[in-house]
């Protein structure tokens, strides 16, 4: 059976799935009937940022289903982080668009190719990427948390900052220097992608309990303001 904080764990973890993979799927939808390719690649980035839980939502699927825990254990690592550099190169390159599109090729080129290194350390050295803990086995979900020296830590950081600044600040910035629905609509975005970069920041330190809960309902927020922003 699975314990108190595996179902808050996992629970969350799937909530946060399915509001991203919702919001992504409509998003994308919407695209097409609109033919509105930005929010065509806003969707297809909300959709893989959501699979960054994959992996504590399978293995509460499995402890749930079958009374075991994902095995061997560095899966967790491997189902929860090869989204990020899928999720982070739509991102891009919607920033890019809207913020510099003279210099777009350029911007989505060096993302694709720092993806791919990241994908290489994840995959090729996934046991010493991230440090795994598992309470009662069978009971509890298993947790992950960033060998800070390892390479794949440094990536990750330098994704947030780079989502934090050219997307949440950036479209701040647009939102100043614009006025009425176009306005709103970066507000919208602003908020987004800050709530997102924060609540995936407070959730590598949180362990699973009380606190992780408000944070993971703060990132399914984040998925909303960000589609309803460009979709206003």
């Amino acid at each position: 059976m699975v314990s108190e904080l595996g179902l808050l764990d996992g629970l969350t973890a799937l909530g946060v799935i399915i509001s991203s993979v919702t919001c992504g799927a409509l998003s994308i939808y919407t695209s097409k009937k609109l033919d509105a390719k930005l929010l065509y690649y806003a969707g297809l980035s909300i959709l893989l940022s959501g699979l960054l839980y994959l992996g504590p939502a399978t293995d509460f699927i499995l402890v749930s289903t079958t009374g075991k825990n994902i095995r061997p254990i560095y899966w967790y690592g491997i189902l929860s982080y090869m989204w990020v550099a899928p999720a982070i190169i739509p991102a891009m390159y919607l920033g890019a668009e809207l913020l510099a599109p003279n210099k777009k090729k350029i911007i989505v080129g060096v993302y694709i190719i720092l993806g791919l290194i990241f994908e290489a350390f994840l995959w090729l050295d996934t046991a010493n990427a991230f440090t795994f803990t598992l309470g009662t086995p069978g009971q509890d979900l298993i947790d992950a948390s960033y060998n800070r020296t390892h390479p794949t830590f440094f990536f990750i950081a330098f994704f947030l900052v780079s989502v934090f600044i050219f997307l949440g600040i950036g479209f701040l910035i647009k939102a100043k220097q614009s006025t009425g629905a176009l306005r709103k609509k970066f507000i919208l975005m602003s908020i987004g992608y800050l709530d997102f970069v924060i609540s995936g920041m407070l959730d590598s330190l949180f362990a699973p309990g009380l606190m992780l809960f408000f944070v993971r309902i703060a990132m399914m927020g984040s998925s909303w303001l960000i589609y309803i922003g460009l979709k206003a």
